[in-house]
């Protein structure tokens, strides 16, 4: 164990976390979404391989072999939209503005969503994060509005004629309505879901964005990230999710309670 310690390089030391790093950034991007059932599946075939090659099932092993031959090739395939999700995030801005102004926009949203729930109006609200959105943001009515309960309610209204369509927020501001979501191909969502989550969850699958529905049937709110969704929150569970993705962590008491007091 010595000698192997000692025969480290500072190059193998710091190729060693590039590595971690990058199979760590894998398992954020996959995680909630149907490539993980995809990727148990390959490693059962694996396993199922090298057995095969043991207990001389020649069959089995030469099918076996002649498909992971080509295995980079088929993840490429199979994984090309959460490939181009990751490529899409390199280099992309953030959602940022300060924080005050941060907490005022998310008590809006929060504001809005509670009040279009408690009026059985449907919702999809998109908060754009590092992957930029402007494929359906410019396929979309552009706007460029400040965030506001009054405004988004007023979108979502069933006599207008954007509310089929969802809202991006893109750098605190409204940037887009009635734009159209890419709907989640992951057979395992449950069947009860219309197309507002499907497309909230096909989103969140493609990029990092949070998006928030509001059911219309249900009066229930939901919030989907990374292709995982969180229903039933009240006024309060929503708040504190959104403040523990976008406003730091420190000093953020004061400021909500300053915001939520004036109202």
């Amino acid at each position: 164990m010595l000698e192997f310690a000692q025969s480290l390089r500072w190059q193998d030391f710091f190729d060693i976390l590039i590595v971690s790093f990058i199979i760590y950034r894998v398992m954020l991007l996959i995680r909630g979404t149907r490539a993980v059932q995809i990727l148990s599946g390959i490693v059962v075939l694996v396993v199922l391989y090298f057995a095969a090659r043991e207990l001389e099932f020649l069959t089995l092993y030469w099918l076996l072999g002649t498909f992971l031959s080509s295995i980079f090739l088929i993840i490429i395939i199979i994984f090309q939209r959460d490939i181009r999700r990751a490529l899409a995030q390199v280099g992309q801005t953030t959602f940022s503005k300060p924080q005050e102004d941060t907490v005022r926009i998310l008590l809006e949203i929060v504001r809005a969503a509670q009040q279009m729930a408690q009026r059985k109006i449907g919702g999809l609200i998109v908060i754009e994060r590092e992957t930029g959105l402007n494929e359906y943001i410019e396929s979309a009515h552009s706007l460029d509005a400040i965030v506001s309960r009054q405004l988004l309610v007023t979108i979502f209204q069933t006599t207008a004629p954007l509310h089929d369509g969802a809202v991006i927020i893109h750098n605190g501001r409204i940037r887009s309505a009635g734009a159209l979501l890419p709907l989640t191909r992951n057979p395992y969502i449950s069947k009860q879901l219309g197309t507002r989550h499907r497309a909230a969850i096909g989103l969140s699958e493609e990029t990092d964005a949070v998006i928030i529905v509001i059911s219309e049937e249900t009066q229930k709110i939901s919030l989907v990230q990374h292709g995982a969704m969180t229903s039933d929150l009240d006024e309060n569970a929503l708040r504190s999710r959104l403040d523990a993705i976008f406003v730091p962590k420190e000093n953020t008491t004061p400021l909500l309670w300053k915001n939520w007091l004036n109202k």
